[in-house]
């Protein structure tokens, strides 16, 4: 603690000192040497410097391509990638939806995933000092960063008992990515777990620029190919021409404990909250839409904004018809009188001025057309722990003169 003294009451800057005190509040005593006898511990020391070594020999080959090999935990600790991947189950609502299709199955845990809020990119990640949640602490925080939302994913494939692997590259679209790779029959197949798609590896307009680096629960490898495009690279990892790996085949310096859970506990989602919230942002959009239009009258139309509210719950399924004979015949009579332009907005929840950006920057308000009139739906498919997708839809209907 610094504590200024005063000696003299009348010039105060003449004779102040200050002074340091030292508070003892406690402290504890281990030997180094025991832990050292804990033959997991002494593992780890040996694989987090060999881990190390491994880094700085692959950075001076690509100097370039990303490589990860040890971050830190929640709790401060430094630990090696692979013990964040372990099978996990994902939610059972979501299991329950396509019991007879595997692939859809896997699609929608891919899109619940999507739909977990990223955490903004930190500057130059953090130079090397990384810190990586559970996937168990990213579900229940419900936000993420490339990193944990990939490594969620590759988890929830394992418990389907999937081959999957994280895969570190760069994007041409989001600048450092994280991946998920699994092997299929004759082809492999690349997961965006920001977006729930995946693209097949000679797909021409797969944004994945570069892969460097892959990681599952046993080892880390590294790309030393020449061409790190996805579409030229090899991917058989066990080949060390192509891919230099941390440890060794069977290497028993530590067999680390994933630092995942058993399985993910998962809580439900207060339906009256999301219908609450739902009415607040269709009454909120409604509001601005019309604050946007300060030199023009705003009229809604009602027979559109019953259609498109029937429409919107059965996007985010993608299941059966969107539109029934009903509300295909309604939407024919509109047609007949007014010129129809409009199109659904899908998006995480985060918050409600999110949302709100998001529908001004289609512009749509800004329709200078005579006697245009505007309909408007929203709709939010609730999911566990209260991961929300929220559905906009905004159309503008002109009546022909």
């Amino acid at each position: 603690m610094i504590i200024e003294k005063h000696e003299d009451h009348s010039f105060k800057s003449c004779s102040g000192h200050s002074y340091i005190r030292k508070n003892w509040l406690g402290s504890i005593v281990f030997p180094f040497s025991a832990l050292l006898q804990q033959s997991e511990f002494s593992g780890q020391i040996d694989v987090l410097e060999r881990a190390q070594i491994f880094k700085k020999n692959c950075k001076a080959l690509f100097p370039e391509r990303r490589i990860t090999t040890t971050v830190f935990n929640d709790e401060g600790i430094q630990i090696l990638v692979t013990r964040y991947i372990k099978a996990l189950n994902p939610p059972q609502q979501l299991l329950d939806i396509f019991l007879h299709d595997s692939n859809a199955t896997l699609d929608l845990v891919a899109r619940f995933v999507s739909l977990i809020p990223i955490m903004p990119d930190t500057l130059d990640e953090n130079d090397g000092f990384d810190i990586w949640m559970t996937s168990e602490r990213c579900i229940s925080l419900a936000i993420g960063n490339k990193e944990e939302h990939a490594i969620l994913l590759c988890n929830f494939f394992l418990y389907f008992g999937k081959k999957a692997l994280v895969l570190l590259g760069t994007s041409m679209l989001e600048g450092h990515v994280a991946y998920v790779l699994t092997p299929e029959t004759d082809e492999y197949l690349l997961w965006n777990p920001l977006t729930g798609q995946y693209h097949k590896q000679f797909d021409p307009f797969c944004p994945l620029q570069s892969v460097d680096c892959l990681f599952d629960g046993e080892n880390v490898w590294f790309n030393i190919q020449q061409n790190n495009s996805p579409r030229a690279v090899y991917f058989d990892y066990s080949k060390e021409s192509f891919w230099k790996q941390l440890l060794p085949k069977n290497y028993q310096g530590t067999k680390a404990q994933s630092i995942q859970p058993e399985e993910i506990t998962y809580s439900d989602t207060n339906k009256s909250m999301v219908e609450d919230l739902k009415n607040r942002i269709e009454r909120t959009l409604k509001y601005k839409i019309m604050e946007w239009r300060p030199k023009q009258p705003t009229r809604w139309n009602r027979q559109c904004t019953f259609i498109l509210r029937q429409i919107l719950p059965k996007l985010e399924l993608g299941t059966g018809n969107f539109v029934s004979s009903e509300e295909e015949s309604e939407f024919e009579r509109l047609l007949q009188f007014y010129w129809v332009a409009g199109f659904p907005i899908q998006m995480p929840y985060t918050d409600v001025q999110s949302v709100i950006d998001a529908v001004y920057q289609t512009g749509i308000h800004s329709s200078e057309f005579p006697q245009t009139e505007f309909a408007l739906a929203v709709y939010i498919h609730p999911y566990p722990n209260n991961i929300l997708s929220v559905w906009v839809y905004l159309a503008s209907l002109a009546r022909y003169q």
